[in-house]
């Protein structure tokens, strides 16, 4: 009785959770005239791609969206990996005056609200007269977040001294220590923060929309905002875009969840 109680209670919050992305994609698969006249839980008949097919299309064009999210993410997925394994690996393995001072202040800094950055941040790239351009939506993030670098600098904490110290005894200076040594034991943790990473600002809305401008630099999620305002009774449409915002992050983690999950239950040594 126990594990049935427990079976249940797992399937139903497995339906809680999966069921707005199930009744998204069955909205996306119906016709808009299906859509109106049956129920919003009837399933499609027959299932459609056409709302994917004018999605992409000259009307609604999200190819260009689409391309410039890919590119951020790509952009800021880089910088941050490069820039955190060295901020990480300073604060946990380098003796330095201020060391732990330095890094406790920084991690204080999640405790900021990203809203109330903006308006300074705004006026800072209106100054340099980047705003409304490509690098106004990466360089507020490029070079590392805290999370990150806290998440890294405790698992390089985790990796044994002696293993570091065999390296020094072959002669391996800090640079390769940390490339040929660190970074490869480290590969469950730096791809769980690449999930984290491109979840997070594939995602992200609030910079984009008050930093950018029109349609050249328009991300996936302000794309899909102004798609639900200015067509809001075409929900197949706007279903069929959050279905193509949603499925490359589910790709994702479907093909790296084994690294996620090692991240988490070890440490990478035994």
């Amino acid at each position: 009785m126990r594990a049935a109680a427990t079976y249940l209670l797992l399937g139903l919050g497995a339906v809680v959770t999966l069921g707005p992305f199930l009744l998204g994609l069955a909205t996306a698969l119906k016709s808009p005239r299906q859509f109106a006249s049956e129920p919003v839980l009837a399933p499609p008949d027959p299932p459609t791609l056409a709302n994917f097919a004018e999605l992409f299309g000259e009307r609604y064009d999200f190819i260009a969206p689409t391309v410039v999210t890919a590119q951020v993410v790509a952009v800021i997925l880089a910088g941050q990996l490069v820039f955190s394994v060295f901020a990480a690996y300073a604060f946990a393995r380098l003796r330095f005056p201020g060391r732990d001072a330095l890094f406790w202040v920084y991690l204080a800094t999640l405790m900021v609200p990203q809203i109330v950055t903006i308006i300074p941040l705004y006026a800072l790239f209106s100054d340099l007269g980047i705003r409304n351009t490509f690098w106004a939506l990466v360089l507020p993030y490029v070079f590392g977040h805290p999370y990150g670098i806290f998440l890294l600098r405790e698992y390089f904490r985790g990796i044994p001294g002696d293993l570091l110290d065999a390296a020094k005894l072959d002669g391996a200076g800090t640079l390769r220590i940390l490339w040929h040594v660190v970074v490869p034991v480290s590969r469950p943790i730096l791809a769980t923060l690449s999930i984290i990473t491109v979840v997070t600002h594939w995602n992200n809305f609030l910079w984009p929309l008050v930093i950018t401008s029109g349609r050249q630099w328009q991300v996936l999620t302000v794309a899909t905002s102004a798609l639900q305002s200015q067509y809001n009774s075409n929900w197949t449409i706007v279903m069929a875009a959050t279905t193509i915002a949603i499925l490359p992050l589910m790709i994702l983690f479907l093909v790296f969840q084994r690294h996620v999950v090692r991240s988490i239950t070890i440490t990478g040594f035994r």
